[in-house]
C-alpha cells in the first residue's frame, strides 16, 4: 500500500524569534492562518488516506502535531528524542512501515515548503508512486523544474527518460549548490532540476540500500522498530548524516543495488527558510512594506514587520528601508534584510550569552 511520511523536525533558526525550540517554523501559523505542516498534510488529499500518513517530528512537539492534525492516529506521530539529520528521520519511519506492511511504498515529504498548484504536485506524486511500484530497485527523487539560476538549492542532472514512463528519468548526478555562473549553465542545458528533497520508494528497497551502505544504522533502526521501548536508548547513537550523502548520491554512483530516478515537478516551490522568503507571502503596501500584525511604517519601503507581541502593542517605523522587525512577547529582533541570512549566528550568540530560555 501507499504511505506518506512528512518530515517535521528541525528548529527553523533562520525565522527566530518567531520560530523557537518549543515552536519551530513548521508548526507556526505563517500562511493564511495555517501552519506549513497543515498545508503539507492537506496536499496529500486524494493521494494518501489519513490512516497512512505518518509525521516524524521532535518528541517535544508530538502533542502540537496531534492538535494540528487531529485526523492522524497518535501511533503515526513519531517523536525523535533528538535530531539526527534527514537520514534517520527517514530510515526510522521506513523501518516502522516495514514492520507494519512489508510491501509499503512510502513518499517522503517536507513540512517547510509552499507548493502551488497542488494538483500538479499530486499528479507528480502519483507518477512517483507508480514508478516505485513498477520498479522494485528504484529510489525516486523529485526535482523542481527551475525558473531561475538559484544558488541556494542543490541540483539533479537528468539522464534518459524511461521507456513508457513520460517524465520519469534516470539521475546522472547530484550537484551541490552552485555559484551563479554555474547555475545559469545548468539552466541553459535544460537537463537540471532543483533537488526538492522529496522522495518515493519501497520502504524495503530503501532499507536494503541502507544495509549495504550504513549497516550499523540499518541494524539500529530495525531494532527500534521491532522494540519501540528502546527508542530513547538507541536513537541518539545513530550517525548524524543527510539522506543525500548517505544514500542517494552513493546509489546514483552504483555503490549499492538500487538506482535513482527522478520525476519533474512543474510547480511554484518556495522554501520558507528565512525572512526574505516569508516577506513574499505577506500582504505589502504600495512601498513594498510587508506586514503581519499591528504596525505603522512612515516614509519607508521594502521592510518586513511582524508583530506577535502583547495585545495592543504597536510597532512603528520611521524613515527605514530594507529592514526586518519582528516582535514577540519575549523578544524583539531588528536587522537589515541583507543581514537576515546571519540570524543563525545571532541565535548561537544569544544561546551562549543568555542560555536556552531565549532560543
Amino acid at each position: 500500500m501507499r504511505y506518506a511520511v512528512i518530515m517535521a523536525g528541525g528548529s527553523g533558526t533562520r525565522l527566530w524569534p518567531l520560530s523557537r525550540r518549543g515552536m519551530p517554523k513548521q508548526l507556526l501559523d505563517l500562511v493564511d492562518g495555517k501552519s506549513l505542516l497543515r498545508l503539507a498534510y492537506e496536499r496529500l488529499a486524494g493521494v494518501v488516506p489519513a490512516d497512512r500518513v505518518l509525521v516524524c517530528t521532535g518528541a517535544e512537539h508530538r502533542d502540537v502535531v496531534a492538535e494540528q492534525l487531529p485526523e492522524l492516529d497518535p501511533a503515526n506521530i513519531l517523536g525523535e528524542p533528538e535530531g539526527r539529520d534527514s537520514l534517520n528521520a527517514i530510515a526510522w519511519p521506513a523501518a516502522v512501515l516495514v514492520e507494519r506492511d512489508p510491501e509499503a511504498v512510502m513518499a517522503v515529504l517536507s513540512s517547510d515548503h509552499l507548493i502551488t498548484p497542488v494538483d500538479r504536485f499530486a499528479a507528480a506524486l502519483q507518477d512517483g508512486f507508480a514508478a516505485a511500484e513498477a520498479d522494485r530497485d528504484a529510489l525516486i527523487t523529485f526535482g523542481v523544474v527551475p525558473t531561475s539560476p538559484h544558488t541556494g538549492f542543490g541540483y539533479l542532472e537528468r539522464g534518459a527518460e524511461l521507456a513508457g514512463r513520460p517524465g520519469v528519468c534516470r539521475v546522472e548526478a547530484f550537484a551541490e549548490k552552485p555559484d551563479r555562473e554555474t547555475a545559469q549553465k545548468y539552466l541553459d542545458t535544460g537537463r537540471y532540476l532543483w533537488n526538492a528533497g522529496m522522495f518515493v520508494w519501497r520502504a524495503e528497497t530503501f532499507l536494503d540500500q541502507l544495509r549495504a551502505l550504513l549497516p550499523e544504522t540499518h541494524r539500529t533502526v530495525r531494532a527500534i522498530a521491532a522494540e519501540p521501548g528502546r527508542l530513547a536508548e538507541l536513537f541518539p547513537g545513530l550517525r548524524k548524516i543527510s539522506v543525500d550523502y548517505a544514500i542517494m548520491e552513493p546509489v546514483s554512483r552504483g555503490e549499492a543495488s538500487g538506482h535513482v530516478l527522478t520525476v519533474g515537478l512543474p510547480i511554484e516551490w518556495q522554501d520558507l527558510g528565512g525572512f526574505a522568503a516569508l516577506a513574499g507571502q505577506l500582504p505589502a503596501d504600495d512601498h513594498g512594506n510587508a506586514t503581519d500584525g499591528l504596525s505603522l511604517v512612515l516614509d519607508g519601503g521594502d521592510n518586513l514587520v511582524i508583530n506577535r507581541g502583547e495585545d495592543g502593542r504597536l510597532v512603528a517605523m520611521l524613515g527605514m528601508t530594507d529592514t526586518v522587525v519582528v516582535q514577540t512577547p519575549q523578544i524583539t529582533l531588528v536587522c537589515p534584510m541583507a543581514e537576515a541570512g546571519r540570524i543563525k549566528e545571532l541565535v548561537a550568540e544569544v544561546s551562549a550569552r543568555l542560555g536556552p530560555d531565549y532560543t
